[in-house]
């Protein structure tokens, strides 16, 4: 029997939106299954998918969890900035996820990569459902668009990951801002963690539970218009969502952000933004002694958009 133990980060959930979150690759339908028949235990005992967890409780799994397959989907197309031995830079498309979810498991930037570079399929740490993301060792949320470095072999991941996790990546942002910052340069940094103000749990600065991380975000202002200012942004740190928690802290939300956003700035909209207008522009790094830095335009949708401010 598989057994977690619930964190204050993940007490106040429902059984099934957790184990859902914890296996991804499984519905909230097929979890829900497996709970009414009596294959998930807290605390030892039978329970309901409504039921909510409270910290220190254990979760007893008593099914068998299927890894799902990892489809290669040959049909989709990307544009690749850059390939070697060791690794391949995308420009990854608004609207495209990274790897499969219970959602989404065919039109993923990891179903591509398994048609176009089958070996890359073991290239994982190994650790649970890791072979839904094969190779890929950063993210893009799935309404950013830009460059996102991917390893061909677990060698160049491995040491990837490790350039990340100890920020010896530089990355740059272009994002549309609602409002007029006051200082047209700065350093925002603000700690993130769980938020406790939201029916949704969200990633937030400010009312938080759990551990909050520091989270540093550089940035400076690029062209401004009436109500809206450009900027570039450069995460120190790689905090989910960090750009958008970010700017949203301080008054100043991503034009577009279905999530953190205002739902109107001072009576400000722009119609023509249909996702967050973040892009990742750049990208640079140095990889078993050879420099590499990919870079790549804002793209058509994000473009319109600045013609229409003009």
């Amino acid at each position: 029997m598989e057994k977690i133990t619930i964190t204050n980060t993940s007490a106040g959930k429902r059984t099934d939106k957790f184990l859902s979150e914890e296996f991804f690759s499984l519905s909230r339908a097929e979890i829900i299954r497996q709970i009414r028949k009596g294959k998930v235990l807290i605390n030892g005992k039978a329970t309901k998918p409504s039921h909510v967890l409270s910290e220190g409780d254990v979760i007893g799994i008593e099914f068998e969890i299927e890894k799902g397959e990892l489809v290669a989907n040959p049909d989709m197309e990307m544009r690749i900035l850059f390939e070697d031995d060791n690794v391949v830079a995308i420009d990854k498309p608004a609207g495209v996820q990274m790897h499969p979810s219970a959602v989404e498991k065919e039109n993923t930037v990891a179903n591509w990569l398994i048609a176009r570079y089958p070996s890359i399929k073991d290239v994982h740490d190994g650790s649970e459902e890791s072979y839904l993301r094969p190779g890929i060792v950063h993210r893009l949320d799935k309404d950013t668009s830009g460059v996102v470095v991917i390893a061909k072999n677990k060698e160049s991941f491995f040491e990837l990951k490790r350039l990340f996790s100890e920020r010896w990546v530089t990355k740059k942002y272009v994002a549309l801002l609602f409002g007029n910052l006051q200082e047209r340069g700065g350093t925002i940094e603000k700690p993130i963690a769980r938020a406790t103000n939201f029916k949704r749990q969200k990633i937030a600065v400010g009312r938080i539970k759990g551990k909050a991380k520091d989270a540093v975000t550089k940035y400076k202002v690029l062209e401004s218009w009436d109500g809206f200012d450009l900027v570039e942004a450069e995460p120190k740190t790689g905090r989910m969502h960090q750009i958008r928690i970010h700017f949203f802290s301080i008054g100043h939300p991503v034009v577009g952000d279905g999530k953190y956003f205002l739902n109107k700035y001072k009576g400000l909209e722009l119609e023509c933004a249909k996702r967050q207008l973040l892009h990742a522009k750049e990208l640079r790094f140095e990889l078993f002694g050879k420099k590499y830095e990919f870079s790549t335009d804002i793209p058509e949708d994000f473009a319109r958009c600045l013609v229409n401010i003009d």
